[in-house]
């Protein structure tokens, strides 16, 4: 077996028995100690440090996290080609097998009135073929090699990935940068694309009560940002967009200097540079705002509690509560972002967490409650609350009851036993992302799409470890109030009897 071999040997290794500790909530930190020594795995220099870990938080999660982020948070490579495209690179030698995304810095939050969509169109149209490339051959080409591909378009940034044997990278990188700047958009072709995201519509939004609940929520909870608009646009603005929008679009934004390659895999860092050279390098440059020199897009302070009440057909009534909340900016400096992260864990961590331990099991007020934020974005965040009230139950009575859950928690405070084992489940949600090649380039390709670093993970990662109780205790204080606070109600209407149709053909994700 070579040292290589090996040494990914270890890694796999360090996973699985890390993975069991875990799951199995080992109390005993000398047996957790004794196997990762039988692995070759831990130096005499480290015991004190992992002991103390694992002694505070009582779980094997923090061991996880000083190994991993110590290896395979310290191996990304960073170049910029001279046309002002950034490529990052992370190597993951388990497999040969190396994942490929291009990130664009346009998202929902760049459209303008009149055009919601039109980000999530042009992704659609980027399959439909290039001067060289004929349509639907890229996806073809891709599939052929044993490969898969895809994409996504949010409100920050639009993402097109591959994932393939590390030896057919040249070809993805080959296709992907023919068609970021000469794509061939058509009107035929538009007006047949167009449909397909209209059906798209009506079948992920339009019929899907939940998702049209929070549509609606985001519609009234943001006064003037973007974020108040849909990233499938809305379908009015999608049955009159042509594609001279979709053109236009293309060509404000995708340039090398608005987007960011990143690749992970089994590759060489100045191969994978040499050939971003060659296929992205004679790709000109476009004058064009960075992030940081773009209009601020700052959200109004709300200034008292909004309501809203969807009629849709539904089986079952739904609340969702939202707050406004802040998100990262300085991941030295901010510690708010954090502790929310925290909070929402207290709230919703784990089937063992206050939120679905009273109201789900004890209390028998909901049959399903969730709480959810995002610390990562452009623009300003929100932490929501949501849920499904139990039967005999009424949304009124669902509301009060985690009205009550937030007084208490304000009230009382968290404990600092209670924020350890969150803090563990946080944590270790972060890390055992690295397990993913897909997921380590998502996590650097979004860090870097909205102005963070990739070297913020690490920061990350340790910031989330040193929350503090009394940190989690303010930003409850803080920001959940009503004052900051919208509430959408679904008030579900007869189910009416509709044929089954199959999805349209050309939904890519």
């Amino acid at each position: 077996m070579g040292t290589e071999a090996f040494f990914d040997l270890k890694k796999l290794s360090i996973l699985v028995v890390c993975r069991i500790c875990y799951s199995s909530l080992y109390k005993d930190a000398g047996e957790i100690l004794f196997y990762l020594s039988k692995l070759g795995l831990l130096k005499m220099r480290y015991c004190f440090c992992f002991i103390f870990s694992f002694l505070r938080s009582q779980t094997v999660a923090l061991i996880l996290v000083s190994m991993i982020s110590f290896e395979a948070l310290a191996n990304p490579h960073e170049y910029m080609l001279e046309n002002g495209l950034k490529l990052i690179v992370r190597e993951d030698h388990r497999s040969p097998v190396v994942v490929s995304q291009i990130w664009y810095k346009a998202g929902s939050i760049d459209e303008l009135n009149g055009t919601t969509g039109v980000a999530h169109v042009l992704e659609h149209m980027m399959f439909k073929g290039t001067k060289k490339v004929r349509g639907g051959e890229f996806s073809k080409q891709i599939a052929a090699v044993g490969g898969r591909d895809n994409a996504f378009t949010g409100r920050d940034y639009t993402a097109y990935h591959q994932q393939l044997h590390k030896s057919k990278l040249p070809l993805a990188m080959r296709l992907e940068a023919d068609r970021m700047r000469s794509l061939k958009l058509t009107k035929e072709e538009f007006l047949k694309e167009i449909k397909v995201v209209m059906e798209e519509r009506r079948l992920r939004t339009d019929d899907q009560p939940h998702s049209l609940v929070h549509e609606k929520m985001f519609s009234v909870a943001y006064q003037s940002h973007p974020y108040r608009r849909p990233v499938i646009g809305w379908m009015n603005d999608l049955e009159n967009m042509t594609v001279h929008d979709a053109q236009e679009w293309y060509d404000r934004w995708y340039a090398p200097n608005n987007a960011v390659l990143v690749v992970v895999g089994d590759v060489n860092p100045n191969d994978v540079f040499s050939l971003a050279q060659k296929y992205y390098g004679k790709i000109k440059f476009r004058p064009l705002l960075s992030l940081d020199l773009r209009k601020p897009q700052l959200e109004p302070a709300q200034v008292g509690i909004k309501r809203l009440t969807v009629k849709a057909p539904a089986k079952l009534p739904y609340l969702v509560m939202g707050y406004h909340a802040p998100v990262l900016h300085n991941a030295d400096t901010d510690w708010e972002p954090y502790a929310l992260e925290m909070l929402v864990g207290v709230l919703d961590g784990n089937e063992s967490a206050r939120l679905r331990k009273e109201l789900v099991r004890e209390k028998h007020i909901a049959s399903s409650v969730s709480a959810s934020y995002d610390a990562i974005g452009r623009g300003p965040s929100m932490l929501f609350l949501n849920g499904t009230p139990s039967e005999g139950k009424s949304v009124a009575e669902l509301e009060a009851a985690l009205r009550g859950e937030l007084e208490k928690l304000i009230r009382d405070g968290v404990t600092e036993e209670e924020l350890e084992r969150v803090k563990a489940q946080v944590v270790s949600g972060h890390v055992f992302q690295l397990d993913s090649m897909f997921y380590q380039a998502m996590q650097i390709g979004q860090l870097e799409s909205v102005g963070l670093s990739h070297r913020d993970l690490d920061t990350i990662i340790k910031k989330l470890q040193a929350v503090t109780a009394e940190q989690v205790n303010n930003v409850a204080v803080k920001f959940l109030i009503d004052d900051r606070l919208t509430v959408a109600v679904l008030d579900p209407q007869p189910l009416e009897q509709k044929s089954l149709i199959p999805s349209p053909r050309g939904l890519r994700h």
